[in-house]
């Protein structure tokens, strides 16, 4: 079955990384489903049973966004709440829908992964800032496999690290 990536980016078109990493998961159309959450939802109404159905009917779930404020954006956040009810994806009555299913993030971060430290000019790592997700996904029993992220979208990117993030992205879910 093929992996489902739901991208969150609230300006697709201006994103040098999220963006790239779009333009390679759809050259694969038979390997990924690229489902731009901005596009769709517009208005920010989430329609919720298809949400569900388009997850049910992959095999792996990937979320792809910008950190946002030591988050994620405001989108992703109410997809989550709205699509992981209860009773489909977690809870005593069913709620196995995630039971199993291999769950991972691909982030973007404009800070340089040595801020992203103990260390570092924030403090924290961003395994840290990225734990309530792994605990979603671990309280919905799914098969959480971490996270793939490209640090530093702040500064220049050249064209042969935009290249080698989108070939290791594409490693990184094919080894899910």
């Amino acid at each position: 079955m093929k992996t489902l990536v739901v991208v969150t980016h609230p300006s697709i078109q201006t994103s040098v990384i999220n963006k790239r990493w779009v333009e390679e998961l759809k050259k694969y159309p038979e390997k990924y489903t690229v489902h731009e959450l901005h596009k769709v939802y517009p208005d920010g109404n989430i329609d919720v049973q298809k949400e569900q159905q388009l997850i049910e009917a992959h095999h792996h779930l990937v979320l792809q966004f910008p950190v946002y404020w030591f988050n994620c954006p405001p989108l992703l956040k109410k997809w989550l709440d709205d699509v992981f009810t209860y009773g489909w994806a977690y809870g005593s009555k069913g709620g196995d829908k995630l039971k199993n299913r291999k769950a991972a993030l691909a982030v973007s971060a404009g800070i340089k992964k040595e801020d992203y430290s103990e260390g570092g000019k924030y403090r924290y790592t961003l395994e840290h800032l990225l734990s309530p997700f792994e605990i979603t996904f671990r309280y919905c029993n799914a098969d959480y496999r971490s996270f793939f992220a490209f640090y530093g979208t702040e500064y220049e990117t050249s064209a042969s690290e935009l290249e080698k993030s989108a070939q290791n992205y594409l490693d990184f879910i094919n080894n899910l």
